[in-house]
């Protein structure tokens, strides 16, 4: 006895209902990944260009670095040499840069370089060992 005939006669008036939940699912995977986590980024981006004032430093999407000498209503002067500024577009500022930013990078670069002259001591000891056996 087969049991499909069943199962068809049972779901035959929610079986428009089964087909609707992979397209309800799938719009909400990407609204929780996609549109809610880029809309929280946006707004923590203008929260921080109307944020910027004299003396911030900042990077600008080019990747050119500075200090702000000046703020106009659409437009940013950045001081980036003891002659040069430069006057950018408010959106053109990719970050703001402070001193704990600063510190953590540069503190995750030493342990990087240590973590490097550490291994390399540890090759080179092996290899003299390994040539001291081999004679």
């Amino acid at each position: 006895m087969s049991f499909i005939p069943l199962l068809q006669q049972a779901g035959a008036g929610s079986g428009q209902m089964v087909s609707l939940i992979p397209f309800v699912l799938i719009i909400a995977i990407f609204y929780f990944f996609i549109i809610r986590p880029q809309n929280k980024k946006q707004k923590e981006t203008e929260k921080m260009i109307n944020a910027l004032k004299k003396g911030d430093k900042v990077v600008t999407i080019g990747g050119i670095h500075g200090v702000v000498s000046s703020t106009k209503e659409k437009t940013i002067v950045v001081k980036v040499d003891s002659n040069t500024s430069i006057e950018f577009n408010r959106t053109a500022i990719a970050a703001v840069v402070s001193d704990k930013t600063t510190e953590k990078v540069s503190k995750k670069a030493k342990k990087d370089d240590v973590k490097e002259e550490t291994t390399t001591e540890t090759t080179v000891e092996a290899t003299s060992d390994t040539l001291s056996e081999n004679k």
